[in-house]
């Protein structure tokens, strides 16, 4: 389990046996969209508050399942962020659609994180319930068909529809931004700087078993590669994504 993931386990389980013990926190701290410009903490505090054990355990398990793999392709400080825009951007559409509704917990959260995995991995197979295999991309395409469907009438009972629909919305414009960063990246790494052929270089210094099951079966096959045909002959986008598991502290200079 990756960093910022355990950390936000831990957090919201420990919120909420704090919410059993003291149920005056839910009410300071819940999300009620036309009180929100008067208490903004709440944008961020309503992630840690939940509705009883299941609703906690759903999240939970979410966040278990998708967030790791992601942490690890962006990083832990992109990955809260992300997870914390999320949430925000799930607060703000609820203000839009569902002004007189309260909301809480981590759902928009770990919908962003959802899609994050979607796009990463979209031909991944999710098990829904269990049983039924479902690629994560057509799971996110199907939860959000399901969350507008509900959100506008069609039922669903006391769930926070519009909160989900903002975290894929406010994750999916944080993706376009970060990955069109990336994409500039890719554009520089064409020409060989110094500080990516570093990267790449110091592939052999990477430990496959700190490396998250996600991501280990590409991390390793681009190293069989590095070592059959050199590292020269991996793709742009191929170095780029295994400099990301390269430690920092075994990095090779380029030779001169």
């Amino acid at each position: 389990m990756t960093k910022v993931v355990q950390s936000l386990l831990i957090a919201n389980i420990v919120a909420y046996f704090v919410q059993r013990t003291q149920p005056a926190l839910t009410d300071a701290l819940v999300f009620v969209p036309f009180l929100a410009l008067a208490r903004p903490w709440t944008f961020v505090t309503y992630m840690f508050l939940h509705g009883g054990m299941m609703h906690l355990g759903f999240n939970m398990l979410g966040l278990w399942f998708f967030g790791s793999g992601v942490e690890t392709r962006m990083g832990s400080q992109r990955f809260m962020l992300l997870y914390f825009l999320s949430g925000i951007s799930g607060a703000l559409l609820s203000m839009v659609f569902s002004m007189g509704t309260a909301v809480i917990g981590a759902s928009a959260g770990v919908f962003g994180v959802m899609l994050a995995f979607a796009r990463f991995w979209p031909d991944t197979l999710i098990m829904v319930w269990g049983i039924i295999p479902v690629p994560a991309r057509m799971l996110v395409i199907i939860t959000t068909v399901m969350s507008v469907w509900s959100g506008f009438g069609g039922g669903g009972g006391n769930v926070a529809h519009f909160a989900h629909l903002g975290g894929f919305a406010g994750a999916w414009l944080y993706l376009k931004w970060w990955e069109r960063g990336r994409g500039d990246f890719k554009k520089r790494a064409v020409s060989g700087p110094a500080n990516v052929v570093k990267r790449v270089d110091g592939w052999r210094a990477i430990d496959l078993a700190r490396v998250h099951q996600v991501n280990r079966d590409e991390v390793s096959r681009l190293m069989d590669k590095a070592a059959k045909e050199g590292a020269g002959s991996l793709t742009p986008e191929e170095r780029l994504f295994l400099s990301n598991f390269v430690p920092t502290t075994d990095v090779v200079p380029p030779p001169t």
